[in-house]
């Protein structure tokens, strides 16, 4: 269609000569009297006669229309693709494994670089998970998503300012499939300790199954086992290795010496083979989180008996536990006053407590 073309128009009628363009969809037709009308493009036909009644124009409607159907429809080439062809399984795939891994930007650079945070899904399981960090007691949602069987996701990157943020994290997994029967297997619900010395050191991001570059990978199920929890309620601790009716187990030390008679201190020993059964799988941090647990519980229970002593055995080691007991009685519990215990009873390796 050009300039000085007769037109007519097809959604009602009329037509014209054309007179210019505007853009590249309106056409300008002027008619019989001068007047020029604006049309969009796919309204305007071209006639070979100035013949504009009401047959001639129906007939011209027809046979645009009769060409429009014989067009082949062309389907657009951004039309989104909505078939997703089912995840393969593979052999050995119906154990649930999955782990976090950390994967330096660039392992070159390790004292500058950023690194970049994944979920690896090494099953035949879709997994719908959530990866939390805490910091000072309060849980902050990192990333939740569902994730492919026999894949991995990115979660997001991350600097070593942010380190603190991750050192200690969760991650809970509901594994399921689609469009079939499978084993039912249960939740996980897993806390890790994130080492951040280890993000400083080349040798502990290692060559592994899923990426093509080192990384430091974090187990988070194997094999169906979740992994054990590195941060240890004392509590439910307490719970799992003497049992739900608190029947202490036989010691050959006591945990509590009580007073033999009035005046006498009341003698608590914080050895950890004393206070604990097994200490399997626990951390040094664990243990000494146990141990000021059974400190500070005891505090409590005499906090109305004014003027008992109680003595605390911490032993002498490298000092670490008698130093968090000062800490506490300097800050937490600074309304009673310590000292070292009888040096002939207990060497260096106690400490007196006077309830004020």
């Amino acid at each position: 269609m050009k300039i000085g073309d007769k037109v007519s128009f097809l959604s009602e009628v009329g037509g014209g000569r054309v007179a210019g363009f505007q853009g590249k969809n309106i056409v300008l037709v002027e008619d019989e009297d001068g007047f020029q009308v604006p049309m969009p493009l796919s309204e305007v036909v071209v006639v070979e006669s100035e013949n504009y009644d009401t047959g001639h124009v129906v007939e011209m409607k027809q046979q645009a229309k009769q060409q429009a159907e014989e067009q082949p429809e062309v389907e657009p080439a951004d039309r989104p693709i909505t078939f997703r062809a089912q995840p393969e399984e593979r052999k050995g795939g119906e154990h649930l494994s999955a782990f976090l891994a950390f994967v330096p930007v660039d392992v070159r650079e390790l004292t500058h670089t950023r690194f970049e945070t994944y979920f690896i899904n090494d099953s035949n399981y879709y997994m719908r998970f959530t990866y939390l960090s805490c910091e000072s007691g309060s849980w902050t949602l990192r990333h939740t998503a569902e994730v492919e069987p026999n894949t991995k996701l990115y979660l997001e990157e991350f600097g070593r300012e942010d380190l603190n943020h991750l050192e200690r994290v969760a991650v809970q997994i509901l594994p399921y499939k689609r469009e079939k029967s499978f084993m039912l297997k249960p939740t996980v619900d897993v806390q890790m300790r994130i080492d951040a010395v280890k993000f400083y050191k080349l040798h502990t991001f290692q060559a592994n199954d899923f990426f093509e570059q080192p990384a430091l990978i974090y187990t988070i199920v194997e094999h169906d086992i979740p992994v054990k929890p590195l941060f240890v309620d004392a509590r439910q601790l307490k719970e799992s290795l003497y049992g739900r009716n608190d029947q202490m187990p036989r010691e050959e030390r006591p945990l509590v010496t009580p007073a033999r008679k009035e005046g006498d201190p009341i003698v608590v020993d914080l050895h950890a083979d004393v206070i604990l059964e097994n200490t399997n799988g626990m951390t040094s941090t664990d243990i000494l989180n146990y141990q000021l647990d059974v400190f500070r519980k005891t505090l409590k229970e005499h906090e109305k008996q004014k003027g008992q002593k109680i003595v605390f055995i911490h032993g002498k080691g490298e000092g670490v536990l008698r130093r968090a007991l000062i800490n506490d009685l300097q800050y937490r519990f600074k309304q009673y006053t310590y000292q070292d215990a009888s040096f002939q009873e207990y060497s260096y390796g106690a400490t007196q407590v006077t309830i004020k």
